[in-house]
C-alpha cells in the first residue's frame, strides 16, 4: 500500500501514525489479513485523543471501554476464523444528534445533556453490525442549527487546520475528529449544508446523500424534510464504504426510499471507472459572492476536469436567489414543531425553579434551549401562526418546488452541477456569531440541495493564502450516489490534496 511495514513490539505491523494515516478501506483490508490488530487500531485512536482532543474538542463522549470490547471480540471473529463485516474493527465517530442505547444523546443542548435513547438509530445498528468500533460522539451546533458548531451548548471545538477557526458546523465536531485523526469516519447529518460545508473547511469528503437514500430512524430532527444522514471521511472511496454500510430501505422509517424504486448499488465496484462523457454543469448563480482565492481554485479544480477531456455546459437556474430565504422558514416551520417535545415533562431539563405546568414549560425551555435554538423556534413559530401561514410558509414550499424543477432541469442537460461548497473558507471563531444573517449566508451554495433532495459531496481542492482548505461541490441527480462518487473520484484520483493533514498532527 506504500506505507513502510515495520514490527512493533506487540506484533502490528504498522506504527501507530502510520496506522491513524490510512483510510477505511486500507484499515480493513490490513485487520481482515492480520496485519494489523483491531485492538491496537483502537488504542492508536484513543492515544491521539488523549493528547489531541483536549486542543481540537471534537467529542461530547467518548467510550474507550466499550471500544476496546468491541474490538476484541472482532480480533476473535477473525481469530477464529469466523465471517466479519464490512466495518470490522475500523474506528467511527458518530454526530450526538443519532441515538444510541449506550451514553446520552445530547444534541449538544443543556436540554437534553442527561438523555439517554431506548434504542439506537438504524444507522448505529447498521455500523454495529458492519463490526464497526464506535469511538464517540461528536460535538456540534446545537440540535444541528448552525454553520459553525459556535452554537454548541456544552462545548467549544476548534479546526484541526487553526485551532483559531471554526471547523464549520453543524457537524463540526464529526469533520474536526476525522480531520485531525481522532477517528477513520465519523456520520453526521446535513439539514442545510451541516456535513458538506464542515468537511469543506475541514479539508475532508463528506456527502449527503439523496433524501430517503440513508434512514433516518433515530436521528433527533430539525428540518424533517431536509435532514438527510451521510459519511466524512478522509477520501472518496472510504465514502463509498459507509455508504454501502448505512445505505439503504428501512421499513420503520416512511420516509426512507423503497428499494424497488431506488435499489442501493455497490458503492465501490465500479468507484475507480471514469464517468464517460461527463457533462459538468457551471451555474452562474452559484458563482456570484466567493472571495476570489475560493473561485479561483474552484476554477483551477474545474480545468482539471476538462484536460480528462469533460464538456462544461453553462446551466441557469433563475429561482436559486430565493433559496437562502425558502430555507430559513422552511427549516424554522419544522423546526418550532420539531422541538416543542422538550418542554420539561415528555423530553429533557426540568426547570427546578418552576411552580405550574405552565411555567415548568416556559422555564425548562428557557433554561435548556441556546439562543440560536430560540432564535428559530420563534422565527418558526411566526410563520406558522394564523394570518401568516399562506404568506410566509406556503409560499416557501411553493418556492421549494420551483428550485426542485430547476435542479430537474439542469440534469437533463448535465450529469452534475459543480461550486464552491462556501463563500469563504473558515473564518475565525466569534466572527460571525454577532450577525445571525451573515452566518446564514454561509450556507448558500449548499440549501439548494436539500429543498431539492438532491445528494452532494464536498472534496478537497486546495487551499488559501492562509492555508486553510477549500471544497469543491459536486451535486448529481437523486439517487445517483454511485456516478457522484465515480465523479469525485475522477478529480481525487488527479490530485493529493486529500493526503495532506494538519500541522497539529504532524
Amino acid at each position: 500500500m506504500g506505507i513502510p511495514v515495520r514490527e512493533d513490539r506487540e506484533g502490528c505491523c504498522f506504527m501507530p501514525n502510520e496506522l491513524l494515516d490510512m483510510g477505511c478501506v486500507e484499515l480493513r483490508e490490513q485487520i481482515a489479513s492480520g496485519a494489523v490488530k483491531s485492538v491496537k487500531a483502537a488504542e492508536a485512536v484513543f492515544d491521539s485523543i488523549a493528547k489531541i482532543e483536549p486542543v481540537v474538542g471534537a467529542y461530547i463522549s467518548t467510550f474507550e471501554e466499550q471500544a476496546m470490547t468491541q474490538a476484541k471480540q472482532i480480533d476473535a471473529k477473525l481469530a477464529a476464523g469466523e465471517k466479519v463485516g464490512m466495518l470490522a474493527g475500523v474506528p467511527i465517530a458518530i454526530k450526538d444528534n443519532m441515538c444510541t442505547t449506550f451514553g446520552a444523546t445530547t444534541c449538544a443542548s443543556k436540554i437534553l445533556e442527561s438523555f439517554h435513547a431506548p434504542y439506537n438509530a438504524t444507522v448505529v445498528e447498521r455500523l454495529l453490525a458492519a463490526g464497526a468500533v464506535i469511538i464517540g460522539k461528536t460535538n456540534m451546533d446545537e440540535f444541528a442549527m448552525g454553520s459553525s458548531t459556535e452554537n454548541s451548548g456544552l462545548k467549544k471545538t476548534v479546526n484541526p487546520w487553526d485551532t483559531e477557526r471554526v471547523p464549520g458546523g453543524s457537524s463540526g465536531g464529526s469533520a474536526a475528529a476525522v480531520a485531525a485523526r481522532l477517528c477513520f469516519a465519523a456520520l453526521g447529518s446535513d439539514t442545510g449544508g451541516s456535513i458538506r460545508q464542515p468537511a469543506g473547511f475541514c479539508g475532508v469528503v463528506g456527502l449527503k446523500p439523496t433524501y430517503g437514500r440513508v434512514s433516518r430512524l433515530g436521528l433527533v430532527a430539525y428540518g424533517s424534510s431536509l435532514d438527510q444522514i451521510g459519511p466524512l471521511t478522509r477520501n472518496v472511496a472510504d465514502c463509498a464504504l459507509m455508504m454501502n454500510v448505512i445505505a439503504g430501505h428501512d421499513p420503520a422509517d416512511s420516509t426512507s426510499a423503497d428499494e424497488a424504486n431506488a435499489p442501493v448499488c455497490d458503492y465501490l465496484a465500479k468507484f475507480d471507472e471514469p464517468v464517460e462523457g461527463l457533462r459538468i454543469g457551471v451555474v452562474p448563480e452559484f458563482s456570484a459572492g466567493a472571495e476570489q482565492e475560493v473561485a479561483n481554485t474552484i476554477g483551477e479544480a474545474i480545468e482539471v476536469y476538462k484536460k480528462l477531456g469533460v464538456e462544461i455546459v453553462d446551466v441557469n437556474m433563475p429561482h436559486l436567489e430565493y433559496a437562502i430565504a425558502a430555507y430559513y422558514v422552511i427549516a424554522t416551520a419544522e423546526a418550532s414543531s420539531n422541538l416543542a417535545r422538550y418542554d420539561g415533562v415528555h423530553y429533557g431539563h426540568r426547570s427546578d425553579k418552576a411552580g405550574d405546568y405552565i411555567e415548568v414549560y416556559t422555564k425548562s425551555r428557557a433554561e435548556g434551549f441556546g439562543q440560536e435554538v430560540k432564535r428559530r423556534i420563534m422565527l418558526g413559530t411566526y410563520a406558522l401562526s394564523s394570518g401568516y401561514y399562506d404568506a410566509y410558509y406556503l409560499k416557501a414550499l411553493k418556492v421549494r418546488n420551483l428550485i426542485r424543477g430547476d435542479f430537474t432541469k439542469a440534469f437533463e442537460r448535465c450529469d452534475c452541477l459543480m461550486m464552491p461548497v462556501s463563500p469563504t473558507t473558515a473564518f475565525k471563531q466569534g466572527e460571525k456569531v454577532a450577525d445571525p444573517l451573515q452566518m446564514y449566508l454561509a450556507d448558500v451554495y449548499t440549501i439548494g440541495a436539500n429543498l431539492a433532495g438532491v445528494p452532494g459531496i464536498s472534496v478537497p481542492c486546495g487551499f488559501d493564502g492562509d492555508g486553510l482548505p477549500i471544497g469543491l461541490q459536486i451535486l448529481g441527480p437523486v439517487f445517483a450516489e454511485d456516478k457522484l462518487l465515480r465523479i469525485a473520484r475522477m478529480f481525487e484520483a488527479q490530485t493529493d490534496w486529500h493526503r495532506r493533514k494538519p500541522a497539529l498532527i504532524e
